[in-house]
This record gives structure tokens, sequence and C-alpha cells, in this order.
């Protein structure tokens, strides 16, 4: 697809298809798959559970999180797709909580300042792919997942992150950006589905 070595990031809401995605491309391509903590994260369950009491502790961990996932793909000499950028997790997740009162002032503030600091240290993807999908598609992936502790999420919320999302995406200038509109897309079962968005990227990155 590309020659040299390649950082590709895929962004998106909360069952927007990130994780699969990042699967496909890595079997595609050859690059090294690095996905978002989930299943061993020891704030999610109880983040879903009361936002209130753990946003910021589960902020704080994604941040660590994704800084040294970042940091080891731009230091490393072989092509990467990471699933979701740490650039999310400050524009998106802790904004909304912020702007819905799950998180208080002092400690939204406190993590800006983090975030702010060790993004400048940190080169940005080739290119972002952004997943835009709407809620009713969310809810539907969400729901063929099965995890526990997504069962409370609510549509509302939902709604707030795509709003987020859509507010980010217009002012991203951080490099290559790559909008894929998934409403109607099986990329994991329908190989046209597949084809299509590894031909989209292909394009993107060759320009």
């Amino acid at each position: 697809m590309t020659t040299g070595k390649a950082f590709v990031a895929v962004a998106g809401n909360i069952g927007s298809g990130k994780s699969s995605l990042t699967r496909l491309l890595s079997e595609a391509n050859g690059w090294a798959p690095m996905f978002e903590s989930v299943e061993d994260n020891p704030y999610l369950s109880d983040f879903y559970g009361d936002m209130k009491r753990w946003s910021f502790q589960l902020q704080v961990y994604f941040l660590s999180n994704r800084f040294r996932s970042h940091k080891s793909i731009t230091e490393g000499d072989h092509s990467v797709v990471l699933d979701r950028v740490i650039y999310e997790d400050a524009e998106i997740f802790a904004k909304n909580l912020y702007e819905i009162g799950n998180m208080e002032k002092r400690d939204y503030e406190n993590y800006l300042a983090l975030y702010d600091v060790m993004t400048e240290y940190l080169h940005p993807p080739d290119l972002l792919v952004y997943l835009r999908a709407n809620v009713d598609t969310l809810l539907h992936q969400i729901s063929l997942r099965g995890r526990d502790f997504e069962k409370s999420i609510r549509r509302e919320y939902l709604e707030q992150l795509n709003g987020h999302y859509e507010s980010w995406i217009a002012r991203y200038t951080k490099g290559k950006l790559l909008v894929v509109e998934s409403d109607g897309l099986d990329f994991v079962n329908r190989p046209e589905d597949l084809r299509a968005v590894l031909a989209m990227i292909g394009a993107k990155l060759a320009r």
C-alpha cells in the first residue's frame, strides 16, 4: 500500500468498528496492530456504573496508556495501525465528561495540563481514519459484542460524543485525514466493503 514506515490511526465513537478495522488493516498490509486497552482496564466497569466518581481516574489511565503506545510507535521502525489516538481523550471524552458535570473543573484543568505537556512530545499519525457512524449503528454494534460494562451506555451519551467527534474532525489539522461514512458498511463480513475502505486508505497515504 505504501513504501517506508506508516503510522495509521483509526478513530471513532464507541461501537464504530475501530478495533475490527485495525485488525483488518494489520492483516491486509502487514502492519503491527496496537489496540485500545479495554478488557484489562481496571476502571472501565466502575466508570460505567458511576461516571462522576471514576471519570478522572479513567481518563488519566487512558492518557498514560495512549501516550506510551503513541511514543513507542513514533520511535519504532515498523508500520503500525493504532486503535484510537490520544487526541480523542481530551477532545472527546474528557471534554464531554466535564461539560455534562461528571468531572470536576479542577480535575479537568489538571487533566488538560497533563495532556498538553504529553502531546508536545508526540508526532501525529501519517493518516487519521475517522469512522463516522450514527447512534443507531453504534448501539447495534455495541449490542452485538455483548460487553457487560457497556450495557448501561445511554443513547444520549453516544449522541453527545458524536457531537464532539464532529467538532474535532472539523478542526483536525495535525496530518492527513480520511472520513469513512460507515453506516451501512460491513467491512468485517463483506469483502467488497473492506476492499473499498482499503483503497481509500491507500489513495490517501499515497498522496
